[in-house]
């Protein structure tokens, strides 16, 4: 293992389709299959590059649906192919991560797990794998830690983590609570009182303390993904997966086992500072990537110099050529402008939230084609 702390079995979770990065991202080509950090690299793909100093590939899993299997499998050459873990169909996120705690218990029982969004950018990969370090110590107390971020403003589009005092005395501190999306009074208030963190999804812990977690919230779900496992390197896999899987109630880790375990002081964190961002819509994407003099950003493989665009007199843009068609813009300011074989969207920067009504409206309407 290349942690001198010890071992880490990483578990990348790539599911969803990122309705608010429509029509760039698909239900059948999602957000984590671009190429959206500023590199080459997709996101899934940068994904597992900043756990390399955490994991080697053998202790790497992946967790996607059906669709995707086989383009997870081409991006991340290195992962054995049994590390990639096919899920029948999207059960959120408690079902997908307690399939890969199962499976790894029965490697090791006592195994350290974590797990990862394959969407989200880190800037600062260093501190990145320190944070998780002082995490996988918590871990190791038995708590079930959460990677908290340290807000630089007040964030309504995220959840919240209220921290009490520190457990021991090292960094983890002990989580009384998971908050909702707050408004923005709510989320000032947070900023204030600097106990608050972000909650960014990214979790840390013993298996064995998970799943015995789990059995005593979820006994059901618990119940179901044991039989799975039980079956998982037999010949029964694909008829007990058809079988159990759609069974499972259908709830996120967060609700399903974090907040009634930080009820019993049982959850914990470490609070990161690590240039974290959840790239949810086409305005945080033209914040996070590199811009030119007049604060426009073309996404691409190479953000400054993008073949196939054309702006004049223009500020504020963020620009997606992704159909081979030229792009040009004259005189328009704070636009998004997504360029795709088969859609073309246009919207101003401050309703980059709203384009996920345009899909349900698309849904509405039939025209799955186009989603």
């Amino acid at each position: 293992m290349t942690d001198e702390l010890g071992g880490l079995y990483a578990v990348i979770l790539a599911g969803g389709s990122g309705t608010r990065l429509w029509p760039l991202s698909r239900a059948g080509h999602p957000k984590f299959l671009h190429p959206l950090t500023g590199t080459e690299a997709s996101l899934l793909q940068a994904t597992a590059d900043r756990i390399t100093p955490l994991s080697e590939p053998r202790d790497i899993f992946v967790v996607t649906g059906v669709s995707h299997a086989a383009a997870v499998s081409r991006q991340l050459t290195t992962l054995p192919e049994q590390n990639i873990l096919v899920e029948p169909s999207p059960r959120d996120s408690c079902a997908a991560i307690a399939l890969a705690a199962a499976i790894i218990a029965r490697r090791e029982p006592e195994a350290i797990m974590a797990s990862f969004a394959s969407d989200h950018l880190v800037a600062d990969n260093p501190a990145f794998v320190e944070v998780v370090r002082q995490a996988m110590a918590g871990a190791r107390q038995g708590l079930l830690m959460t990677l908290g971020i340290t807000p630089t403003r007040p964030e309504t589009g995220y959840g919240y983590v209220q921290c009490g005092g520190p457990v021991g005395g090292g960094p983890v501190l002990k989580v009384e609570e998971f908050k909702e999306k707050p408004t923005y009074e709510v989320a000032e208030g947070y900023l204030k009182q600097g106990n608050y963190l972000w909650n960014a999804g990214m979790f840390v812990w013993r298996v064995d303390v998970f799943l015995n977690e789990l059995a005593r919230q979820q006994p059901q779900l618990h119940s179901g993904i044991s039989r799975i496992a039980l079956d998982w390197d037999t010949p029964r896999r694909e008829e007990v997966l058809g079988e159990v899987w759609p069974t499972l109630p259908r709830i996120s880790v967060d609700y399903a086992v974090m907040e009634g375990a930080a009820a019993v002081g049982r959850v914990g964190t470490v609070p990161g500072d690590f240039g974290w961002n959840d790239v949810g819509d086409f305005h945080t994407l033209g914040e996070v990537l590199a811009a030119d003099t007049s604060g426009n950003v073309i996404v691409g493989k190479d953000t400054l110099a993008k073949p196939g665009v054309l702006l004049r007199e223009t500020e504020g843009l963020v620009v997606v050529p992704n159909s081979g068609r030229l792009v040009a813009a004259l005189g328009v300011s704070n636009l998004i402008i997504v360029d795709t074989p088969d859609a073309v969207l246009i919207c101003p920067r401050d309703r980059a939230q709203e384009v996920k009504h345009l899909v349900d409206e698309l849904k509405e309407l039939g025209e799955l084609g186009y989603i």
